[in-house]
């Protein structure tokens, strides 16, 4: 599988860091309480042709397809769709949602299979060797007065956990226009089970909180998760500045003092992604000015399962 996983990143995503058999088959295995994880292989004897997975959270069922690339053409990965949403079916799932690397063959497969366009994000990658360390520090500090910054290596802690998911429970003001793929945890006891699973998965979080002093309230936040599986690129998850704090500064200066404390605790990192979405200004002129660079686009498409099934069966 890991083998499998590593030729299909060498072609469609070269400048995709290998990943590495550390906590692998946790990263695959291991979901929320209220998740489940189904999976499919297509082999030749020993060798793995193609993987998929369903994860049935809420209302979609989240799908990851992969062919190796001298398998494509042949069938297998419509096979393994087919499969995949019979189950959704059977589940009671009626739709099915999946992210899509841009520039690469799966963009014309789900389109070919009836999936549609529903959100378009761009990822950036940071290059670390290119950051202006100095110049990083300074827009650390650039926040504005009654404000303090605290990093949390693993996580919020227990204490703040409440004020932390009330924090990330602003997000929902803004327009939805994502399928929630990724879905963020806005309660506390989400916010404690989906540590656990992080940390269970392989993936160490750290956090950077905007504390308001007078009130204590927290006022802003950026994640980050360094996986095991891909230990040298480091993933940027939600970064909150909630809206009655906005304009001191905050969302600039999280990022900022992220990626000094990473510098110190993960040496072996090589460079940081994340992603925005298309026309979201402020998060993209902070991204800029940190020195992130455009890569690629990640598309989230979706298609009614029963429109799916539909194709498969006139073409079988």
């Amino acid at each position: 599988m890991l083998r499998g996983l590593n030729l299909i990143l060498a072609a469609d995503v070269p400048e995709d860091p290998p990943w590495r058999a550390d906590f692998f088959r946790e990263y695959l295995a291991v979901t929320l309480p209220d998740e489940r994880r189904v999976c499919w292989v297509a082999t030749d004897g020993d060798d793995l042709l193609g993987y998929a997975s369903i994860l049935l959270v809420g209302d979609i069922a989240v799908l990851e397809l992969l062919v190796r690339p001298d398998a494509r053409r042949a069938g297998v990965g419509t096979a393994l769709l087919a499969t995949a949403a019979k189950r959704a079916d059977a589940e009671g799932y009626g739709s099915i949602g999946v992210e899509v690397v841009g520039g690469t063959p799966a963009l014309d497969f789900f389109e070919a299979q009836g999936f549609r366009c529903a959100f378009i994000e761009m990822r950036n990658l940071l290059d670390l060797s290119a950051v202006d360390w100095p110049q990083l520090a300074t827009l650390a500090g650039g926040v504005g007065s009654g404000y303090r910054l605290e990093c949390h290596p693993d996580g919020p802690p227990e204490p703040i956990l409440e004020e932390y998911a009330k924090a990330k429970a602003t997000m929902r003001l803004n327009p939805a226009y994502d399928l929630e793929l990724r879905p963020s945890s806005y309660d506390s006891e989400r916010l404690r089970a989906s540590l656990a699973t992080l940390r269970a998965r392989g993936l160490k979080p750290y956090v950077v909180l905007a504390v308001h002093e007078q009130s204590g309230t927290v006022a802003g936040l950026t994640e980050v998760v360094v996986p095991a599986q891909r230990p040298t690129r480091a993933d940027q998850y939600d970064t909150v500045v909630v809206r009655t704090h906005r304009g001191y500064g905050l969302g600039r200066a999280l990022k900022a003092r992220m990626l000094s404390e990473l510098r110190g605790a993960e040496p072996q990192l090589l460079d940081v992604q994340t992603w925005n979405a298309v026309g979201a200004e402020a998060m993209g002129r902070i991204n800029d000015e940190l020195g992130f660079k455009p890569n690629r686009q990640w598309r989230e498409y979706e298609v009614d399962v029963d429109e799916v099934l539909r194709r498969l069966d006139a073409v079988a």
